[in-house]
């Protein structure tokens, strides 16, 4: 058999004799064609019993350059198929880890940390060996390569270097490796053991590196090592969340202690501190810090350990802001002091509810799924704030500080305020995007103001209203909507005909546009105001222009033009929109300019405009007949001026209107009767129903005693 030629399958016999050839080149191309051989089971097994896991071995420990490669990654695909776990003894981990520290070739590196993620990854209560003479060994978890780090201290530490490697498969097994020895110390490792693990690989720098692959632009190589590392972040928060805080214990101990000593404590008075005697508790001590009680355990209940851990990194690396806030809170009434410690602890909740740390395995492996199906799926998956934990829980806890005082809270509104702090993280942070640094979101957090969170609670409230009860409500809004519609149209229409002064640019004459040149203006005369007015029949816009403002505003007598409002045809204006029955053209948005009133006049025989002549709305204008021209222009001093005329010449046109503050008028009535009716519901206890509509339980209805009916609704 030539095993030059890659396309040809040898028999198992052929090749472990190639394997075993003292050939190099002979016994690395065996190795080559083996690592693709091995991931058939049946092959594996094969293998095997026909006693090629000795070669195998000797290849790994003996061989060096591409043959030793290929060996590595035979062995780590062997292992994945269960298979030649009896060939896993204490020389081969300890050369494996040798590799890992010492090796600068990738391609030996990849088999290396492959085989290592297989061992730690299987279950240690397995335990086999090469021969059955030999003592049987821990093969399975991360105690089987204690013995050989223990010869290499610095294994952990080029193992978090290597996430830093330009190769990508290089740096997916490095964190597959990273993972599997997390999840081994999280799952078999003491209460007491795990947690030194974890801040060993912490203080080498783990998290940044992580946090950097994870916005970085190699998503597709790196996506399941990462992933997994994000649900082992979570895993790590569940189990100190479910640390119950006892003070019996040593650690708990000194953490409680250390954050009321660094809280710089008063003196007990009547205790001398040089006294042999030991000093007398003072009687508020814990509730100063901001705990319900003088039992501070009890406050932890619901976060454990983690809520513990979070307060006390925010009190050691902020003392001196600690210890001012404390001061400050101390001068005003006790009832307006924001509670430190229950504040740190709801947002250690907030954000624990806003990462889903509570999803278990099951629904996280779904998100593999996702990003099987879908390779752009990154952006909702990855969550690399996450890994900033400490930092976002600092920084939403100077929120709700600064939204206390802003609010002037009490103690009774701990519940408001926190809600307002929840919004804030699920805006700031949730619609942030993979990309967006830790630094930005703290800055974002620090300028957020009580009154847009407050507005941006009440949209959410509405829409989560809107999803709860929409569908029943539609109608009813449908026909308030309709309602508020006609009642803006009538007080737009009367606005109209009260009539309004608007000022003309300076130097305007009888020539300038704005309405038709009478032949017996024989001299133009320059006008600084004009006056307009819907007609009480809302048949004509009277018009006229004016030298001054005169005293009470004139009469449709006393205006000389008029316009007739059948045959407008268009209304442009400056709002940021065209109002028309055809096209038209409106100046950029937010900038004020004249509403221009078009509209299609008749000609007669003689070429002159008749003025006279009405015409329907509806009917089609011959072009060779009639002309659009400028009917009426002017000059509203303000946006709600602007609104009101051109909203109102389009309801003259029965048409919708299109200005902002109209809209926003009509929605505010809209919604405002559609709750005036939601007020009159009742709760029908026999068909359980609420106001018509299917419930589920019987609401518990409010009390009104102590109430009366002396109320308002502020718009």
């Amino acid at each position: 058999m030539d095993l030059t030629n890659p396309t040809q399958t040898p028999n198992v016999s052929e090749l472990l004799k190639s394997l075993g050839s003292r050939d190099d080149a002979t016994r690395k191309m065996a190795a080559f064609k083996l690592q693709s051989l091995i991931n058939d089971p049946s092959f594996a097994e094969l293998f095997v019993q026909q006693g090629g896991l000795p070669m195998l071995r000797l290849l790994i420990l003996e061989s060096s350059g591409n043959t030793l490669a290929y060996g590595l990654a035979s062995f780590a695909r062997l292992l994945d198929v269960d298979q030649g776990w009896e060939a896993v003894d204490n020389a081969v981990v300890e050369k494996v880890v040798e590799l890992v520290v010492c090796q600068p070739l990738v391609n030996i590196l990849r088999g290396a940390m492959a085989i290592l993620v297989a061992i730690v990854s299987k279950p240690y209560n397995e335990d086999q060996s090469l021969e059955s003479s030999r003592p049987k060994q821990q093969i399975g978890g991360f105690s089987a390569l204690k013995p050989a780090i223990s010869t290499y201290p610095q294994f952990l530490e080029m193992l978090v270097s290597r996430l830093s490697s330009a190769d990508h498969a290089l740096c997916a097994n490095a964190l597959q490796l990273i993972n599997s020895l997390m999840r081994d110390a999280i799952t078999n490792d003491l209460e007491t053991e795990w947690p030194k693990f974890i801040k060993r690989i912490q203080d080498l720098g783990v998290i940044k590196a992580v946090y950097m692959l994870m916005k970085g632009s190699a998503l597709s190589d790196l996506a399941h090592p990462l992933l997994e590392f994000q649900n082992l972040t979570k895993i790590l928060l569940r189990r100190w969340r479910d640390v119950p805080v006892d003070l019996q214990k040593p650690e708990h101990r000194r953490t409680i202690k250390a954050i009321h000593l660094s809280s710089n404590p008063e003196k007990t008075p009547g205790t001398d501190a040089d006294a042999d005697e030991p000093r007398k508790h003072h009687p508020r001590k814990w509730r100063r810090l901001g705990f319900s009680s003088e039992q501070p355990e009890t406050d932890f209940e619901t976060m454990g350990f983690l809520g513990m851990m979070d307060l006390s990194d925010y009190v050691r690396k902020n003392q001196e802001e600690f210890q001012h806030y404390l001061m400050e809170q101390l001068i005003g009434p006790e009832d307006e002091r924001c509670p430190v410690a229950q504040a740190s602890l709801t947002m250690t909740l907030i954000l624990f509810e806003h990462f889903e740390v509570e999803k278990n395995e099951d629904e996280e492996s779904k998100d593999y799924m996702a990003l099987e199906s879908r390779s752009h799926n990154f952006e909702k998956v990855f969550k690399p704030l996450l890994l900033h934990w400490s930092r976002l829980h600092v920084a939403g806890l100077y929120a709700f500080f600064r939204l206390w005082k802003a609010a002037g809270a009490k103690t009774s509104d701990f519940t408001k305020i926190a809600d307002v702090v929840r919004i804030l993280v699920e805006s700031v942070v949730g619609g942030s995007d993979r990309t967006r640094t830790i630094e930005e979101m703290e800055k974002e957090m620090a300028a957020s103001e009580l009154k847009q969170l407050r507005q941006l609670q009440m949209e959410i409230s509405d829409l989560q209203f809107e999803d709860v009860w929409g569908h029943h409500l539609q109608a009813s809004k449908e026909e308030l909507q309709s309602e508020a519609t006609q009642l803006m149209s009538e007080q737009r229409i009367r606005c109209m005909m009260a009539g309004q002064w608007f000022p003309l640019e300076d130097g305007y004459t009888t020539t300038d546009l704005g309405g038709p040149v009478h032949e017996d203006d024989l001299h133009a005369r320059v006008y600084h105001y004009r006056f307009v007015r819907l007609a009480a029949d809302r048949c004509f816009l009277h018009w006229g222009d004016f030298e001054q403002r005169e005293g009470p505003s004139p009469t449709t007598d006393q205006l000389p033009d008029r316009v007739d409002t059948r045959v407008i045809s268009s209304v442009t204006s400056g709002m940021g929109d065209t109002a028309s029955m055809s096209s038209g053209v409106a100046a950029p948005q937010g900038q004020l300019a004249k509403v221009t009133i078009h509209g299609y006049l008749p000609r007669s025989r003689d070429g002159q405009s008749n003025h006279n002549r009405t015409m329907s709305k509806t009917s089609k204008v011959s072009s060779r007949q009639e002309r659009e021209t400028v009917l009426l222009s002017f000059m509203p001093p303000n946006q709600d001026s602007a609104s009101e005329w051109v909203d109102g010449l389009l309801f003259l046109l029965k048409q919708q209107p299109i200005t902002a503050p109209t809209n926003k008028y009509i929605n505010q009535m809209s919604d405002m009767a559609l709750k005036v009716r939601l007020l009159n519901l009742r709760y029908n206890e026999e068909d359980g129903m609420i106001g018509g509509m299917q419930g589920t339980e019987m609401p518990q209805l409010p009390s009104r005693e102590g109430l009366d009916e002396d109320y308002y609704y502020q718009i």
